[in-house]
C-alpha cells in the first residue's frame, strides 16, 4: 500500500512540475509583434541618379526624411544602382533587389505590360519633377524652353499629350511619329532613353515614340529648332552630355513638396547643369513581385 501511495505521489508531482515549466527545456515565450512604424531593411533597386553614389543615396534619403518625417527613408536598406530599366526589372524577378521606386506613371505602365509585377503604394514623398538638362553654358537656351514649357501648360497642350500617350495608353504600347524638319533651323540633341516608359519609351526596334516624342515634337515648334533623338542609357546621360554626345537630357529629376515647391534635394545632382521647370510632375510608388 506504501509502495502505491508513494508512486501516486511521485506521479502527481512530476505533473505539477511540467505544469509549471519544470525541467531543462524553458517554457516558450511569445515573440511580440514588430512596431507598426518600424522598418525592415530592403533591398533596393534605383536607376544611377546623375552625381550620386550609394553614399550620395543615403544622404539624399536622410535629407528628405528630416523634411517629409518618413521613416522609409531612414530603414537601413541597401541600394543597387542600375544603367537601365531592363536591367533593373531583370534583377527584380531575379530576387536580387526586393523592389524598386519610380514615379507612378512609370510603374503602372510596367505592371500593366508585366503579369509577375505590381505597384505598391508607400505614399512615397517627395513628389518627383522632370525637367530638361543642358550644360550652364547653354543658360539661355533653357531660358527659352521654359517659356515654351509655361505656354504649353497653359494652352493645354502638355496635359493633352499626356493624356494621349501616357493615360490612354493602357496596356498597348506608345504610338511611333517623325520628328518635324525646321529647315535652316539648328538642331539640339537630346538624350532619350526608353527608361521611363511611358514618358521616355522606345519600341523594340529602338525607335523613340509617345510622349517624348510628341512632348519634343511640340518644344520643336515652339522654340523653331530641329530636335535630334540620340539613344543613351540612363546611367551614360551625364557622360553623354558633358562629352558632348547631347545637347541636352530629355528628363532630370527634381524633387518637389506636396504643394510643387522645390526642395534643395534634388535626386540627380546637377551641378554645372541649367535645368528647365518641370514639364511633368508625378508621385513616387513602389514596384514589387506579386
Amino acid at each position: 500500500m506504501k509502495k502505491i501511495f508513494g508512486l501516486l505521489l511521485a506521479l502527481v508531482m512530476l505533473v505539477a512540475c511540467a505544469g509549471c515549466g519544470g525541467g531543462d527545456k524553458k517554457a516558450e515565450e511569445p515573440v511580440p509583434a514588430p512596431a507598426a512604424n518600424e522598418q525592415q531593411a530592403s533591398k533596393i533597386g534605383a536607376l544611377m541618379p546623375i552625381g550620386l553614389d550609394e553614399e550620395g543615396y543615403k544622404r539624399w534619403t536622410k535629407s528628405i526624411a528630416e523634411v517629409e518625417g518618413q521613416k522609409a527613408y531612414t530603414a537601413p536598406n541597401t541600394v543597387t544602382f542600375f544603367d537601365n530599366m531592363n536591367a533593373m526589372i531583370a534583377a527584380l524577378q531575379a530576387k536580387q533587389i526586393d523592389r524598386f521606386s519610380t514615379s507612378s506613371r512609370v510603374g503602372n505602365y510596367i505592371a500593366a505590360h508585366n503579369d509577375a509585377l505590381k505597384v505598391i503604394d508607400n505614399n512615397y514623398k517627395p513628389i518627383l519633377g522632370y525637367s530638361i538638362g543642358m550644360l550652364e553654358k547653354d543658360a539661355a537656351q533653357i531660358e527659352e524652353i521654359n517659356t515654351a514649357i509655361k505656354t504649353m501648360k497653359d494652352d493645354g497642350t502638355i496635359d493633352k499629350i499626356i493624356k494621349e500617350n501616357i493615360t490612354d495608353v493602357g496596356n498597348g504600347e506608345p504610338a511611333a511619329m517623325p520628328m518635324p524638319v525646321i529647315e535652316g533651323a539648328p538642331t539640339i540633341k537630346v538624350a532619350v532613353t526608353g527608361d521611363m516608359p511611358a514618358m521616355d519609351f522606345m519600341t523594340a526596334n529602338g525607335k523613340p515614340a509617345g510622349f517624348n516624342v510628341a512632348f519634343l515634337s511640340e518644344l520643336s515648334k515652339r522654340i523653331n529648332k530641329n530636335i535630334e533623338l540620340i539613344d543613351v542609357d540612363a546611367g551614360a546621360r551625364s557622360a553623354a552630355l558633358s562629352s558632348g554626345q547631347v545637347d541636352a537630357l530629355f528628363w532630370v529629376i527634381g524633387v518637389y513638396d506636396q504643394d510643387g515647391k522645390a526642395l534643395p534635394y534634388p535626386l540627380d545632382n546637377v551641378e554645372g547643369f541649367a535645368v528647365s521647370v518641370p514639364y511633368l510632375m508625378d508621385s513616387r510608388v513602389g514596384v514589387t513581385l506579386k
